[in-house]
């Protein structure tokens, strides 16, 4: 099993200052890795069809309607499970999570792997690359302790990836992004793009 992992919108909390109100993890499960390859060979051709560099990362808020269109069309032909959960962050008043935002955000990430409903297991977690090492290593341990890993067995593997040469990590970002302008009324569109392909497993509203 392999899980892709990326954000939208921005964790901080500076509400009066620019922050976005609302934060979404979305997760992108695939059962197969062969299904996976497919999808990032896809992607790729995709690349090719829109005449853009093969180095092109397809990122949701600096896409245009006319890729996002093309991006969704190409990839919903693909078999790949969404989970995510998006976080109204004024019901947020821990001050350890609105104070520190790699505690929120990972707090985030812990809270819809933990919540998984049994659909996650021994998984290969591929993460954006982003913060210093020690901040990673953080994240790592802090998820092996919340999950009580050893003995749930949510994932086996946890890598941090570039998300300029992992299309599947740019996927990620392409739904997580869907759902963040569905849930802040701006365009439902492409979250209802993916609903009707059948690839919304979960969206949580998190309370």
């Amino acid at each position: 099993m392999l899980v892709f992992i990326d954000d939208s919108g921005d964790p901080g909390f500076k509400l009066h200052k620019g922050s976005s109100k609302i934060f979404v993890i979305a997760l992108i499960i695939f059962d197969d890795e062969l299904e996976a390859e497919k999808t990032s060979l896809s992607i790729k051709e995709l690349r090719r069809k829109l005449k853009v560099s093969d180095k092109y990362e397809f990122k949701f808020n600096k896409t245009n309607r006319k890729f996002r269109n093309n991006f969704f069309k190409t990839v919903n032909n693909f078999k790949f499970r969404i989970r995510a959960i998006v976080v109204k962050k004024e019901i947020i008043y821990s001050p350890h999570l609105k104070n520190y935002i790699e505690n929120f955000y990972n707090y985030v990430i812990m809270q819809v792997l933990k919540h998984n409903e049994g659909k996650i297991k021994n998984a290969k977690l591929k993460f954006d690359k982003r913060g210093e090492r020690v901040l990673r290593d953080q994240l790592r341990t802090y998820l092996s302790r919340e999950l009580d890993n050893k003995n749930k067995k949510v994932f086996k593997d946890l890598k941090f990836v570039d998300s300029r040469q992992n299309t599947l990590v740019q996927l990620a970002d392409m739904v997580a992004g869907a759902i963040f302008s569905s849930f802040s009324g701006k365009d439902k569109s492409y979250f209802e793009i993916l609903k009707k392909a059948g690839r919304v497993e979960d969206v949580w509203p998190f309370k």
